[in-house]
C-alpha cells in the first residue's frame, strides 16, 4: 500500500461518523383537507417534486384522493380511520380494514378521541380493551393498528403516570401501537425526546410539526398561529430524532393542522428543513 492511502485510510478512519438525515419524509394529507377536494392531482404532484415518499391518508378523503395518490410515487403507508368505527360503529369496521389491507396500507390509526368521550383512568381502560379487539382484527388481515395522541392523554392519572400510559398497558404492545404527535406531547408540557424514549419501540409512527412557546394545557384550544412549521418552534427536533431513530420510529409525517398562508408552502418549508438537519 502506498504511503498516500495508508493516510488517507488512516484520516477517513478516524474522521468522526457523518450525521444522520432522514431517509424517507412522509406527509399527513389532512393538512391539505381543505386543498384536496378542489385540486388533488395537481397537490399531490407537488408533494412529490418536493421530495416526499409517502403519504398518511385521512379516511374522510379516501376515495376523493385514491385515483391521485395512484398517478403519482407517494406510497400510501398509513390510513386514519373514524374514532366511531372502533368505539361506537364497531359494524362497519370490518369492511373499512378489508379495504384498507386491499388497497396496500400498512398501518391502520384511531386517530382522536372527541372531548365529549373522554375521561379518566376507566375510560382509557375500556378504550385499550377496544382497541386489542380492533387490533387482532387487524393483525389476521396483515395491518398494524396505532393510536394517535393529542395533548389530553398525558394529564396526570391518579396513583401515577398519565392516561396515556394507562391506555397503553391496557392494550397488548403486540397489537396496538403509538403514532406520537410530537407538537401535541410539547403543548402538554413535556419533552418529545424523553417521551419517545419512555415508550420505546411501542412509537410505530410519528407526526413532525412544531409550536410556538406557551402555557401547558390538556387540551387541543391552541390558538392557530401557533402550529409552526417543523423547523420554526421551541421543539429541538435534532434531539427529538435521535431519539426516535433510536426507538425504530418506521415512519415520519410532517403535518401541520393551521397554516399561516397556503399549506404547500408550509410543507415544502418543513421538508426542506429535514432534508438539511443533521442530527
Amino acid at each position: 500500500m502506498e504511503r498516500r492511502q495508508f493516510i488517507g485510510l488512516a484520516l477517513s478512519a478516524a474522521a468522526p461518523l457523518s450525521a444522520r438525515t432522514l431517509p424517507t419524509v412522509g406527509v399527513q394529507l389532512y393538512t391539505l383537507r381543505n386543498v384536496l377536494p378542489k385540486k388533488a392531482n395537481e397537490t399531490l404532484k407537488a408533494l412529490e417534486e418536493m421530495g416526499f415518499k409517502e403519504a398518511e391518508v385521512i379516511g374522510g378523503q379516501l376515495d376523493l384522493t385514491w385515483p391521485a395518490l395512484q398517478q403519482t410515487k407517494l406510497k400510501p403507508v398509513s390510513l386514519h380511520l373514524d374514532t366511531l368505527l372502533f368505539t361506537k360503529d364497531k359494524a362497519q369496521l370490518p369492511a373499512k380494514l378489508e379495504d384498507a389491507a386491499k388497497r396496500g396500507f400498512e398501518y391502520v390509526v384511531c386517530p382522536y378521541i372527541a372531548p365529549q368521550d373522554r375521561g379518566g383512568v376507566e375510560v382509557m381502560k375500556r378504550l385499550g380493551d377496544t382497541l386489542n379487539e380492533a387490533g387482532t382484527a387487524c393483525e389476521k388481515i396483515g395491518l398494524k393498528l396505532a393510536y394517535h395522541n393529542h395533548a389530553f392523554e398525558f394529564e396526570p392519572a391518579p396513583g401515577g403516570g398519565t392516561l396515556l400510559d394507562v391506555l397503553l398497558k391496557e392494550a397488548d404492545p403486540n397489537l396496538v401501537f403509538l403514532e406520537l404527535d410530537v407538537m401535541w406531547v410539547q403543548v402538554a408540557g413535556l419533552s418529545p425526546a424523553a417521551v419517545i424514549a419512555q415508550y420505546g419501540r411501542r412509537t410505530h409512527l410519528m407526526h413532525l410539526k412544531n409550536v410556538a412557546a406557551m402555557e401547558k394545557r390538556y387540551n387541543e384550544m391552541v390558538p392557530r398561529e401557533n402550529f409552526r412549521e417543523v423547523g420554526d418552534g421551541v421543539i429541538d427536533m435534532a434531539a427529538t430524532l435521535r431519539a426516535a431513530q433510536k426507538a425504530g420510529v418506521k415512519h415520519y409525517f410532517v403535518e401541520q393542522d393551521h397554516t399561516p398562508g397556503e399549506p404547500l408552502d408550509s410543507l415544502k418549508k418543513s421538508i426542506g428543513y429535514l432534508k438539511k438537519l443533521d442530527f
